[in-house]
């Protein structure tokens, strides 16, 4: 059995007891690092030059930091309520600062999106990996020790512990140690608000060498609140819903664009009048929305994903994701979410949880290993991920740029684009905005050509922009660069075209259809208002925990944000909130920056543009 302890410092003494000094330590993605432990590791090696230490990692959380004034007073309280107790990594302000000492390492295979841009040592130490093999990896660097968070349960005298939150890789390397191709020993800590969830993840003590187990090192999860979604986002989720099979399965990314879709999804189940004139809206011609799929899910959907976040639980309380596989309705190989899906989680009736399975990550991004029973489960599968960019011939750029700065990772992106080609029917959804920001305009997302690749052009299938779905799979160049010019921006359209001619893969007389020359932000806003009003697609549909003044503040923040980037505009916001003054909402909005009275030019300056942008956003 495990020896239980109550201090981190004497797990670490214990690993280094039994393990030695040259530590390799594998931690889970994400949710499921055991912060004390591993914090007490670092303090070790930090004194102690003799000890070499190796984290192995990916998708180190951290605390959001404020980087003006406004975000401080915006972001404070709420890293105060959300965040205040949760332990941060030492490792991680240690790579920040760039004083990592020379005994430690610190090796990634994902990133927390755009967080390590231009940090020199973690860009040189990531390791470019899909997914499922990051279990290999870390074993081949002689992975030693294994620290994880866990869930603690006491069944007929008989303590357990679940895996909860990070089946993904710890079941892959606890196999690989139970065949005799690994040797490592596992050490836990215990965390009273995981959930317990049950599958193979649920395991016996013995499987640890020891687990801290306190009330003092018991913490608040890191439970980043759900953002609000864009009227572009909801363009994206919305034609991506129009593709997702009745009786199928489905598979959803990170990030808003999978907020966006369930959402969708729901509004096309329960109210499908109301979807079929949201569709005819964004569509372009009958013809067009001919192709969608637009009707209720009879038979339901069954739900295979890497991550599992808050809108899988919207799914199944709307009545869609309800196919049983061997009685399970979704399986995943780790969560994150806000506060409210670990409670869900929590206090879930056990046989509405026994419905949803933790797995490994080689289940659920891989078809190999049961791979019979896989394809007879993963009909009509659709995988519908997030890319940056796209080339007009159909590559996707998902993780980095093209001078080799590593954004976030490849993750299961990947595996689930090559279970799309392996399975029938199965299809690939690569999702992408038109454009974003770049200085005082917009840059075009989808490019001719681009320098680094995550998905090449060989395994191109279906891109979704707010503009519309490119169909790409099978067809020829020209077909291909024709279609994805229908998504794009139409301010962009004419210089994307003319380079697809110069370089002879569009036919010199070949012109745009008319119906995809109206391609502007405008036109998305126009044709989502009413169902905005009508409350069908709310910023926050699964719930939030932002207040409503910050509700309100958000789109306002956002909107002096892109301002910045325009003397003009944000000349004309100040003089605007200088002229109009504030009506009592915006005075409720402007008190919780502490801009209500304001005491110096700065505050003064920054209460107008506020009160502008506030203006703004709620059509004044």
């Amino acid at each position: 059995m495990p020896k239980i302890y109550s201090d981190p410092e004497a797990v670490a003494e214990h690993i280094i007891r039994d393990v030695g000094t040259n530590l390799v330590v594998g931690l889970p993605l994400g949710l499921g690092k055991a912060n004390h432990i591993v914090n007490a590791l670092y303090a070790r090696a930090k004194a102690d030059r003799a000890i070499n230490l190796t984290l192995l990692s990916a998708l180190t959380l951290e605390k959001p930091k404020p980087k003006n004034l406004i975000e401080q007073r915006f972001i404070g309280p709420v890293i105060d309520r959300l965040f205040g107790g949760y332990p941060d990594l030492a490792y991680a302000d240690a790579l920040h600062a760039g004083a990592l000492p020379p005994n430690v390492k610190v090796i990634e295979f994902f990133f927390l999106a755009g967080r390590w841009l231009h940090q020199p040592f973690a860009q040189q130490h990531y390791i470019s990996a899909n997914y499922t093999h990051a279990a290999s990896y870390l074993l081949s660097h002689g992975m030693n020790v294994v620290t994880q968070l866990v869930a603690k349960r006491i069944v007929d005298g008989e303590t357990r512990y679940s895996l909860s939150c990070n089946t993904d890789t710890t079941l892959d390397a606890l196999r690989a140690r139970a065949e005799g191709r690994a040797s490592f020993k596992l050490f836990a800590q215990v965390n009273s608000e995981l959930p317990f969830m049950p599958g193979p993840g649920d395991l016996p003590a013995d499987e640890f060498a020891a687990v801290l187990d306190s009330p003092d090192t018991d913490f608040p999860l890191f439970a980043p609140p759900s953002e609000p979604i864009s009227d572009t986002k909801y363009a994206i989720g919305l034609h991506a819903a129009g593709l997702i099979r009745d009786g199928g399965s489905l598979q959803i990314g990170i990030g808003q664009v999978g907020d966006a879709l369930a959402q969708g999804l729901v509004v096309r189940h329960r109210d499908n009048a109301a979807f079929h004139g949201i569709m005819k809206r964004l569509s372009r011609g009958d013809a067009q929305l001919a192709k969608a799929e637009t009707g209720p899910f009879e038979k339901g959907l069954y739900g295979v994903s890497e991550m599992l976040f808050e809108a899988f639980l919207a799914l199944i309380d709307a009545g869609i994701l309800k196919r049983e596989v061997d009685g399970v309705i979704l399986h995943g190989a780790f969560f994150l979410g806000p506060r409210s899906f670990y409670r869900t989680l929590r206090e879930m009736a056990p046989e509405q949880l026994a419905r949803i399975q933790m797995m490994p990550v080689s289940f659920t991004n891989e078809i190999f290993g049961d791979e019979e029973n896989k394809r007879r489960a993963r009909v009509d599968a659709r995988f519908v991920n997030t890319a940056m960019m796209a080339t007009l011939l159909g590559a996707a750029i998902s993780d980095g740029l093209d001078d080799g700065q590593v954004v976030s990772g490849v993750g299961g992106q990947y595996n689930f684009v090559a279970q799309a080609f392996a399975l029938e029917g199965a299809r690939s959804v690569l999702a992408l905005e038109a454009t974003r920001p770049s200085g005082k305009g917009q840059q075009s997302n989808i490019r001719w050509s681009y320098g680094h690749t995550t998905i090449p052009r060989h395994l191109r299938d279906m891109f979704v922009t707010e503009y519309g779905v490119a169909d790409v799979r099978g067809r020829s160049d020209a077909d291909i660069v024709a279609a994805m010019l229908q998504v794009s921006d139409s301010r962009f359209q004419n210089e994307l075209m003319r380079q697809a001619k110069e370089a002879g893969k569009l036919p010199r007389g070949y012109e745009i259809p008319a119906a995809y020359r109206e391609n502007f932000p405008e036109r998305i806003r126009d044709a989502l208002k009413p169902a905005r009003e009508a409350g069908l697609l709310p910023s926050f549909p699964f719930g939030s925990d932002f207040t409503d003044v910050e509700q309100r503040l958000i789109p306002a923040l956002q909107l002096l944000q892109q301002a910045q980037r325009t003397p003009l505009q944000l000349a004309g916001l100040l003089w605007q909130g200088m002229r109009h003054p504030p009506d009592a909402a915006n005075r409720e909005c402007l008190a919780r920056l502490g801009l209500d009275k304001p005491t110096h030019f700065s505050e003064r300056a920054y209460r107008a543009l506020v009160n502008a942008a506030l203006q703004r956003t709620q059509g004044g």
